[in-house]
């Protein structure tokens, strides 16, 4: 691991720097905001890197991944009357799930015979998530945001009250009440409904409504009608950027180009545009409530979804692993290497993050800057760290349009 130190520091590092800001779109795309995708870069490059078998590999968020995930996080929180909060627990349990089906994967020798799986299929695939990429992108270049709709969340306050009060009902029941006829209590939590909640949980069902590739076609025409123009120039600055600084050169990696160069015009002008989520400072935290508010049940349903996320993370990650093959003249251990994205997709999972596999370009980027061992992947998630702890608040106050146009290109 320590054979080739000086080649592994330059190779992680700009690995870890190109993967910046694919990580914080990749999170903001699956609706779970970009510290998800930060926090998934890091640990599942880390741990992939120690215990994978593809020693060049750098894993992370992928587009792939990603649409998959964000269709289980748009289905769960839709089951949860459009409440992240209370979905979150069952959201992590699937990509949990999907980790620990990969380690089985690796452990019963499945990983040598991905590469059976015919390439029309793989590339049909592949074709159809860039597509959903595609679309899911729209709402955030033409700058359209559900909760500033008042209209178009008007049109669900009938249901928010009514999940309001059912949920009262659900909550009393559990608790005893209802057997009890405590009914001041249950008048007490009735007037706790006011105009204030119903119209929050209205947004929540709106935002909910909105999302996927069948909301974001459902609510494009919307969009179209309220075209936030500066939101635009900032998601096209940024693809002309990306595809016109390659021409120039390729030593620096043109997605980080326009992240810095966009960002940093947006901000320094002043300009008046919608931000990305905030990024918590700090080291990530363990998210308890998967181990202590879910009921395992209500998971059950959503196996196949793991087990599908695993096998695509599978496929996705030992293609990659090919590709290093090709570039470093070795030969991979495929069942080593699901094992370790599936010890890396479980912790990821543990500390809130969304799954992801091996990733083609920074892998590329890594061998290319001279990363040679396992020590490359996990400097990438160390460089990712560090970003983390010192630099999240000025990445929280990068544009959204900003990533939109990254997944774009």
């Amino acid at each position: 691991m320590f054979t080739n130190i000086k080649g592994d520091l330059l190779g992680g590092l700009t690995a870890g720097i190109v993967a910046l800001p694919l990580a914080l779109a990749f999170g903001v795309s699956s609706g779970l905001g970009p510290s998800a995708g930060l926090y998934g870069a890091i640990f599942l490059s880390f741990f992939e890197a120690f215990f994978g078998g593809t020693p060049t590999q750098i894993s992370g968020p992928t587009a792939p991944m990603t649409a998959v995930s964000l269709v289980v996080i748009a289905t769960i929180v839709s089951v949860h009357n459009g409440s992240i909060e209370k979905a979150l627990p069952y959201i992590l349990a699937v990509f949990l799930l999907s980790g620990l089906f990969q380690i089985v994967l690796g452990v019963l020798g499945i990983g040598k015979y991905i590469k059976y799986i015919p390439y029309p299929v793989v590339s049909g695939f592949m074709t159809a998530i860039g597509v959903i990429i595609l679309i899911t992108q729209m709402l955030p270049v033409l700058g359209y945001e559900v909760k500033n709709d008042m209209e178009f969340v008007e049109q669900f306050k009938p249901l928010a009250e009514e999940r309001l009060l059912e949920k009262i009902l659900i909550d009393e029941s559990k608790e005893g009440l209802l057997v009890l006829e405590d009914f001041q209590e249950t008048i007490r939590r009735a007037e706790e409904v006011n105009e204030a909640t119903i119209y929050e949980e209205a947004k929540n069902l709106a935002k909910n409504d909105a999302s996927g590739v069948v909301g974001t076609i459902k609510t494009l025409p919307r969009a179209l009608g309220v075209i936030n123009w500066i939101e635009v120039f900032l998601a096209l600055g940024t693809i002309l950027i990306i595809y016109g600084f390659k021409k120039i050169t390729t030593a620096i990696p043109s997605t980080l180009v326009a992240l810095v160069v966009v960002s940093a015009l947006a901000i320094g002008f002043g300009i008046d545009y919608l931000s990305i989520q905030e990024i918590p400072k700090g080291f990530p935290r363990i998210e308890w409530t998967l181990f202590t508010e879910f009921d395992f049940l209500e998971v059950v349903p959503y196996i196949l979804t793991a087990l599908t996320l695993s096998l695509l993370g599978a496929i996705d990650s030992l293609l990659t692993s090919v590709v290093a093959d090709n570039l470093t003249k070795t030969r991979h251990l495929p069942n080593k290497e699901l094992i370790g994205q599936g010890i890396g997709n479980s912790i990821a999972a543990v500390f809130g993050g969304i799954p992801g596999a091996g990733a083609t370009i920074r892998t590329v980027v890594n061998i290319q800057s001279g990363g040679k061992t396992k020590l490359s992947g996990m400097i990438a998630a160390l460089v990712l760290l560090v970003i983390l702890l010192v630099l999240s608040p000025l990445a929280s106050q990068i544009p959204a349009a900003v990533l939109a146009g990254i997944l774009v290109t």
